[in-house]
């Protein structure tokens, strides 16, 4: 497939969350704090941009994460809800990189990108080393 032909630049997918107390920064079972932690926030992001691939991909088709990039500016508490939008930044061939804004309210809490690319299932298995 023709992964340009679908999207292109500066179209944006939706992903919501609502902050709960698995989200939250916690460090060998012990809370931290009550806000959105990086290690769920980096999985949303991911899951913000993936939503293209979902309509991009092939029944063969699997996307693969290639990098992560968040910047935090601004805590969100645990029952705050978050809309985190992905917007495609580029699509080359097979790789997909998106900006990526987390907002709560008026307030953006997270901004950054992700890069992701479209592999046969076949060769990721390869890669995996399980075919």
């Amino acid at each position: 497939m023709d992964y340009e032909e679908k999207f292109k630049p500066g179209d944006s997918k939706i992903y919501m969350k609502l902050v709960c107390v698995q989200n939250a920064a916690t460090f060998h079972g012990e809370l931290l704090h009550p806000v959105y932690a990086t290690f769920p926030l980096a999985r949303d992001f991911e899951w913000s941009s993936r939503y293209f691939f979902l309509e991009m991909r092939d029944e063969d088709d699997e996307g693969m994460g290639t990098f992560l990039q968040i910047e935090h500016q601004s805590p969100s508490s645990i029952g705050e809800e978050v809309t985190i939008k992905a917007t495609v930044e580029s699509i080359i061939g097979n790789e997909l990189i998106c900006s990526i804004e987390a907002q709560s309210g008026d307030r953006v809490m997270a901004s950054g990108k992700t890069g992701q690319k479209m592999l046969k299932s076949k060769k990721l298995k390869k890669l995996f080393g399980h075919g």
